[in-house]
């Protein structure tokens, strides 16, 4: 098993890292995006200076673009589809064949992420309701509630002035524990689903070292093995919930084993990954600037405002792939079949072209919701609306609760580059306000249309 998994990971990522490597020596910007450390912190300047260079940069394995309005097309055009480690070509595919199967991870079929219509269309009509405006709509007030009862912990945990670790503590639990209870898991769980969460995470990006690797295939079986075990706890006590009907469409036949135990996983995973990185960098973004959660305690009819500009600033998730499936043209480029480009979504955000003053955090900014933070078209990400709720939900709540929170020290990012967000959060919580009702927020403060 170690001898086919070394050869899995040359294959996969171990080629591909020793190319970008060579061409991050010959000065390549496009390749040091992908894989250098160094830019993960702030990546910004770099996509600047990619986007100065054109519409559409060709670097190194892949086209790339930083323009919204490109971005925007190519997610949107039915010329393109995702990226599938099974087409690889040649003597690629076959050392895929000699290093065994896989497992069951995010970028491999039959997850949701690299299939296209009219799979991808049968998969996601599966899930859709769970989704829906009325279902989250419906979910707010318990989502208030966990949020509630999560800062009550660690008030009573904590003394004035003490120290904690805000992901750890909130950041983290809060969406773990909205979608553990959507899917009928054991909330105690919540901490082994966040650990297999990030193990699973690291295999988004490409160039993994052979650790990363290892832990991200151990990981990703681990949630697999549990997953097939709580299938038979759903069969024993069915609900209408979005797992039940997972659950049921594979004992109708209309699911294999593998595309229910892949879907399933990826709405767990994904459930709670870009809500935990939306929340720790709304927390961050409003400590560092103090005037803009003046305006929100203000105005707090901006809150759902401030989350479109949290989303478009620091986007949870920073770049995305496809490749053209035909022969077609983007912005007046043409671009041949089975041609790669990465979209880079942080790069998009920050465009000047669409978001004047683009580096300026702004909750106020009227045009804040054009952020492609969740993708678009087909493969727009189902779970946005949810992610939304619970984060003006939980940064609104974390804020009346602890009105004088304040960084404690440097808080310090993930590992990831596809997945942008912290880890860690020092805080000092400083004088906590007593528990009082939840946030419901009016008709008024959910609405986009602030003057």
């Amino acid at each position: 098993m170690a001898l086919r998994r070394r050869i899995r990971w040359v294959v996969r990522h171990g080629l591909i890292r020793l190319t970008v490597q060579r061409q991050v020596r010959s000065g390549d910007l496009g390749s040091r995006l992908m894989i250098d450390p160094a830019i993960r912190e702030d990546p910004f300047p770099y996509y600047d200076e990619l986007r100065s260079q054109g519409r559409i940069v060709t670097s190194g394995l892949a086209m790339m673009s930083a323009h919204h309005d490109v971005c925007l097309a190519v997610l949107r055009s039915p010329d393109f589809g995702q990226m599938r480690l099974d087409l690889l070509p040649g003597i690629l595919k076959l050392g895929m064949k000699i290093g065994g199967r896989s497992v069951l991870g995010p970028i491999e079929p039959p997850s949701m992420l690299v299939t296209d219509p009219p799979q991808h269309t049968r998969y996601r009509k599966l899930v859709t309701r769970a989704f829906s405006a009325r279902a989250i709509t419906a979910m707010r007030p318990r989502v208030e509630e966990i949020a509630e009862d999560l800062l009550d912990e660690v008030a009573r945990a904590a003394t004035a002035g003490s120290t904690v670790d805000l992901v750890e503590r909130y950041a983290s639990l809060l969406p773990a524990t909205v979608i553990a209870e959507m899917l009928g898991a054991p909330v105690a769980m919540r901490r082994q689903f966040l650990d297999w969460g990030a193990g699973a995470a690291l295999s988004l990006d490409i160039g993994l070292s052979y650790r990363d690797f290892r832990r991200s295939e151990l990981d990703i079986a681990a949630l697999h093995q549990w997953m097939l075990g709580h299938f038979a706890d759903v069969r024993r006590a069915r609900r209408d919930d979005v797992l039940s009907t997972l659950v049921t469409a594979h004992d109708q036949g209309n699911l294999t084993i593998d595309e229910l135990s892949s879907i399933a996983m990826l709405v767990l995973a994904a459930g709670f990954e870009t809500t935990v990185n939306l929340l720790g960098n709304g927390a961050v973004l409003l400590m560092r600037h103090p005037e803009q959660l003046a305006v929100l305690r203000a105005q707090p009819q901006r809150w759902a405002g401030a989350v479109e500009e949290i989303l478009r600033h620091e986007s949870p998730v920073q770049r995305t792939g496809r490749v053209a499936l035909r022969d077609t043209e983007v912005a007046g480029r043409p671009v041949e079949a089975g041609s790669l480009i990465i979209l880079l979504l942080g790069g998009a955000n920050r465009d000047p072209g669409i978001f004047p003053d683009p580096h300026r955090f702004d909750v106020q900014r009227p045009e804040a919701d054009q952020n492609v933070a969740f993708s678009s078209g087909t493969h727009y990400c189902i779970g946005a609306a949810l992610a939304r709720m619970e984060g003006e939900v939980g940064l609104q709540t974390l804020f009346r609760r602890f009105p004088d929170l304040a960084l404690a020290g440097t808080p310090h990012r993930r590992p990831t580059r596809v997945l942008r967000g912290y880890d860690e959060i020092p805080v000092r919580l400083n004088s906590p306000t007593a528990p009082g009702t939840s946030v419901h927020a009016s008709a008024t403060s959910r609405s986009r249309d602030v003057p």
